[in-house]
């Protein structure tokens, strides 16, 4: 399906027709529809699948035209000087690509403006937010934390909010964003159109999903397989021996360019430490870092100060860096999305890269499981000398009456088209707009 066959507007279609964007992808194909018809939307898709433009084009495609027919008999209009949209994303990384990807599709918008609203920030950039946020800007940009912040101190008129946008909202939960999201969601109009993309559904995203959707439109995009070209192996190894294999394998090659993800923040600080015992040039990066420090560790490592970067999942989604030579687990994702997000981090821009695991006892049935999606077995590597014997690989057999809850689902509606859209004004011979990402 083409964008020229909704009811986008032609702004918003000259925009994506500078930027050679065609065809839909398959989340857009489902969400743009369903969203220009007023409904709220539940979707499950990884990075990568286009789901920013599948809530933005519609989105903006209505705040310029100013107003929207419903099918269902509803007129509402978007006021000038007031927030119209607030699109929470749970980093400030993500915020900034967010805020992007609007100047790109927004190009021809002229009276469509946004702000993006996050934290680590000097006192300039703050009051540039207080402004916006005072005199109205269409669309907000924000973290939950900075926007609770601003809404603490009465700096946001709430009451024409009419898209309300939980991007990632998976990751706002696991970084303790559940109570922020429903005390901002208190404050939305009744009738404010909700839409939430998750790459995973664990059960509390299912519980927010309850109390902030009304009958939504449910769209899942399967989980795409990892890249080829990744070149994915792993240890079958007890907890004790992980940094024994990490010392070995830097000793071996001359790694750089290394992300290792744990799951907890603080196994991350622990594998820190240990590897500047080992006299490994390495990096933290959590959520227990303030912004600045997060920034200043970003730049340290894509600048090359440094070689490794120990992180939690919060660097496995939205970060563009092109040139990780290899990507160490040192504990099993418990979610297969989560797997495929943390080694996608290499084998980047033509690049090749080495994905490697380690898996304990107790992460063996995880590990069995992303075996199962990717449809082969990962090679299993031998265990450096002097390490001792590793565990045999089989999964210890499940507990009777402790079944593990079935993850994700969910069906798409039909498509419609009720949105209005006002005449056609020319725009191809435009200047391209920037790239949106």
């Amino acid at each position: 399906m083409t964008f020229e066959e909704t009811y986008l507007n032609d702004n918003i279609l000259d925009a994506l027709y500078d930027m050679h964007f065609e065809e839909m992808t398959p989340i857009q194909e489902k969400c743009i529809p369903e969203t220009l018809d007023g409904h709220d939307i539940l979707g499950v898709a990884q990075t990568g699948t286009g789901k920013t433009a599948a809530y933005l084009l519609p989105i903006l495609s209505m705040l310029d035209d100013g107003e929207a027919d419903f099918p269902d008999g509803r007129h509402v209009a978007f006021p000038k000087d007031a927030i119209n949209c607030i699109i929470m994303a749970p980093t400030r990384e993500l915020a900034q690509q967010i805020d992007k990807a609007m100047q790109g599709f927004g190009y021809y918008l002229d009276t469509v403006s946004s702000v993006a609203v996050y934290g680590g920030n000097d006192g300039n950039r703050y009051y540039q937010e207080l402004n916006a946020l005072k005199t109205g800007a269409d669309v907000i940009i924000a973290t939950p934390g900075r926007f609770i912040s601003h809404m603490t101190m009465n700096n946001v008129d709430m009451s024409h909010v009419s898209f309300f946008v939980l991007d990632e909202a998976d990751r706002m939960l696991d970084m303790g964003f559940y109570d922020d999201i429903l005390k901002i969601a208190t404050r939305l109009p009744k009738t404010c159109q909700v839409i939430m993309f998750s790459a995973t559904m664990p059960e509390k995203i299912e519980q927010l999903a309850k109390t902030l959707l009304k009958n939504p439109t449910e769209v899942k995009i399967a989980v795409s397989k990892p890249a080829e070209k990744i070149q994915q192996s792993a240890y079958v190894c007890y907890e004790a021996q992980k940094l024994g294999i990490i010392e070995s394998m830097f000793k071996q090659n001359d790694l750089k360019r290394v992300i290792i993800f744990a799951g907890k923040i603080n196994k991350v600080k622990d594998v820190h430490r240990a590897l500047l015992r080992m006299k490994i040039n390495s990096g933290e990066m959590h959520s227990d870092l303030t912004q600045a420090e997060r920034d200043e560790m970003m730049f340290r490592f894509k600048s090359g100060q440094i070689d490794v970067l120990v992180a939690t999942d919060i660097l496995s989604r939205g970060i563009d860096i092109d040139d990780i030579a290899m990507v160490i687990n040192y504990d099993v994702p418990r979610d297969t999305e989560d797997y495929v997000h943390r080694i996608g981090r290499t084998a980047r821009a033509d690049r090749d890269g080495r994905a490697v695991t380690f898996v304990s006892p107790e992460d063996i049935r995880y590990f069995q499981q992303i075996e199962r999606f990717l449809e082969r077995t990962v090679e299993k590597n031998p265990l450096p000398d002097g390490l001792g014997e590793a565990p045999e690989y089989k999964a210890a057999k499940s507990k009777p009456g402790r079944n593990r809850r079935h993850r994700g689902g969910g069906k798409s509606h039909g498509k419609g088209n009720g949105a209005h859209r006002k005449g056609k004004k020319s725009g191809k011979n435009r200047a391209k707009p920037k790239d949106a990402s």
